[in-house]
């Protein structure tokens, strides 16, 4: 069980407007746990992911921490502003960061 209390500033005057209810935390807390070893056991296999705000990313996942899931986007999936000084080699070296609670659905591809 997920026991972390909350940490509120020391000072009298200082009230939560929210808390999160224990239950709460604990199934978040299992929940990332549950993606974290998916994440892990599925590294660098090409994927693909949507968030819940229904945005769709493809690549490959190239790390995983306990906050965010690491995705080499497939070649053609990058989208950026055309700059003619750059150097063409500098585009395979993009990573994008997805917060695990975003999450929604993780495929394989």
């Amino acid at each position: 069980m997920y026991t972390q209390q909350p940490v509120l500033n020391s000072q009298p005057n200082n009230e939560a407007i929210y808390q999160m209810e224990p239950t709460m935390v604990e199934s978040l807390h299992n929940m990332k746990q549950h993606i974290h070893g998916i994440c892990k056991k599925h590294m660098h296999r090409p994927v693909r992911v949507q968030t819940t705000l229904g945005q769709t990313f493809e690549g490959h996942i190239v790390h995983i921490d306990d906050i965010m899931l690491y995705l080499k986007p497939l070649p053609g999936h990058v989208r950026s502003f055309y700059n003619p000084i750059a150097q063409q080699q500098y585009a395979n070296n993009v990573i994008l960061p997805l917060v695990l609670f975003n999450l929604l659905t993780i495929a394989l591809l």
